[in-house]
Formats: structure tokens, C-alpha cells, sequence
């Protein structure tokens, strides 16, 4: 990873998601954080450098990473990010999953979902109160039909590769019992080739309630991380609309790493 966008609205959430990406990329060598404001009025312009540069010298007690604080004006909080996360090419956006500004407005939280619509970058979804921990075990999920065009394993790789962490893929099927066909088999080897350097191992597993399956998997396996590839009529299309993942976050209170196909 190169550039990491860590947006802020000074709420409690958006900070500790700083705090938690400080501490995430510390002892990376090469990577560059920006931390980002968005203000509306003019007015608020030295405010918003001033508390951003304040933040700054907190992380840096912290950590080491090198940091850009940066306070851009406008409306459409969205916009202005997916334009920012474009110029610098961003690797990774993290984001708490709810907040509020110190002005009132409703920014990160009511945003953080939908910028993972925007398929700029990857989301980290950093939960409420939610501490770091080194990143040893990795939970993904996956469909296990068509490996090749629906796992963006470039972007998923780029985010795994500082921490060498255990890799377990895991498929979960709601609708009926899983036969380890030969088409899941060889999709299982796509799977195990694109993703060699982590040794990864694979789950099947058939239960009702998704949520539940990845949370008890989760806790069972110590995982410290959970990726879900974000694609449509699918299984991971139920994990990211609106609660799901929401849902997801808050109860497993582990970080959701959410990626497009």
C-alpha cells in the first residue's frame, strides 16, 4: 500500500478510526496517509486545519507513518472524497461506521456504505470502539462461482501483503447443503493459486443466517479481519445492503474490509 485515505468529522468514530489506522500502518515503510475534512462554509476553513493538525500530533505519539492532514471545502462529502481518492489514487479508504461533526452534520456514518458503492478503492469499515490488533487470521468469503472475474484479488492482495496474515476463504450457502462438486474443486485450486502466499484455507459451510455464520466463524478462528466482495444478486449483495453489513461490524466488532468485484 502506497496512499490510505482516513476521512474525519472529529466524532468520536472517525477518531478512532484514525487511531486505528495509525496504528495499522506504523512499521510500513512507504506509506503516506492523508487525513481528510470536509467543510462547508468558508468560515470554518481555519477551524478545521487547526483540529486537523491537532489530530496529527496526536497519531504521531502513536505511531510513524507519514501524514498529510488536508481540509477541502464543499457540499457533497462523497464527491469530494471519491474525487480526492482518484487524484491520489488511494490503495485504501478507513472509515468509522457511524459519526457525527462537531457541527451537526451527519457525514461518515450516513457515507461510509456508500463509498463502497462508488468503487473507488477498498473500504475498511472500522466499528465502534473497536481496538487494533495485529492482523494474523483474515476472513473471506466467497461465492465459489466464476473465481476468475469475481475476485479482485489485485486490490485484496495489496491490503494483506504488509501483515502475512493466515487466510481462511470461507463459503457460506443459505438456500441449501453444500457438495463439494467438481466445480467448486476447481474453483477452490483458482482460489488457492491467487492467493499461495497466505497458504489459505477453505470452509463450506450451510446455514440460514449468513450473519451468524461469519460472526461464530469469526470468533471461533480469532479472526482480525473480514473481507466481503461486494457484487450484485449475490450472497455478498445481502452482507452490504444498508444493515447487513452494519450488523456485521457492530456485532463481530471486527473490521470489514469491503471490496468490489
Amino acid at each position: 500500500m502506497k496512499t490510505v485515505i482516513v476521512p474525519v468529522d472529529f466524532s468520536e468514530t472517525s477518531l478512532n478510526a484514525a487511531r486505528y489506522a495509525m496504528k495499522m500502518l506504523t512499521g510500513h515503510y512507504g506509506v503516506h496517509m492523508i487525513l481528510h475534512h470536509v467543510y462547508e462554509k468558508t468560515s470554518q476553513a481555519t477551524e478545521a486545519t487547526q483540529r486537523l493538525e491537532s489530530l496529527k500530533e496526536e497519531l504521531m505519539t502513536i505511531g510513524i507513518v507519514k501524514i498529510t492532514p488536508l481540509a477541502e471545502q464543499g457540499s457533497d462529502f462523497r464527491a469530494v472524497l471519491e474525487k480526492l481518492a482518484r487524484l491520489h489514487q488511494a490503495d485504501l479508504i478507513i472509515m468509522g461506521i457511524t459519526g457525527r461533526t462537531s457541527i451537526g452534520q451527519t457525514i461518515i456514518g450516513s457515507n461510509t456504505l456508500k463509498m463502497v458503492e462508488q468503487k473507488v478503492c477498498p473500504v475498511l469499515i472500522i466499528p465502534p470502539d473497536c481496538t487494533y490488533s495485529d492482523v494474523k487470521n483474515v476472513l473471506l468469503t466467497s461465492s465459489f462461482k466464476n473465481i476468475s472475474d469475481s475476485t479482485p484479488f489485485v486490490p485484496i492482495k495489496k491490503v494483506l501483503k504488509p501483515f502475512h496474515p493466515g487466510l481462511h476463504i470461507m463459503n457460506v450457502d443459505s438456500e441449501h447443503y453444500i457438495a463439494i462438486t467438481e466445480e467448486y474443486q476447481a474453483e477452490q485450486v483458482k482460489l488457492k493459486e491467487m492467493f499461495s502466499e497466505f497458504n489459505p484455507d477453505f470452509y463450506f459451510l450451510s446455514l440460514h443466517d449468513i450473519d451468524e455464520a461469519i460472526n461464530q466463524f469469526a470468533n471461533d478462528k480469532k479472526i482480525d479481519l473480514i473481507i466481503l466482495i461486494h457484487k450484485e444478486q449475490t450472497l455478498f449483495s445481502k452482507l452490504f445492503v444498508k444493515s447487513h453489513t452494519k450488523k456485521l461490524a457492530y456485532e463481530s466488532n471486527i473490521p470489514v474490509l469491503a471490496v468490489h468485484e
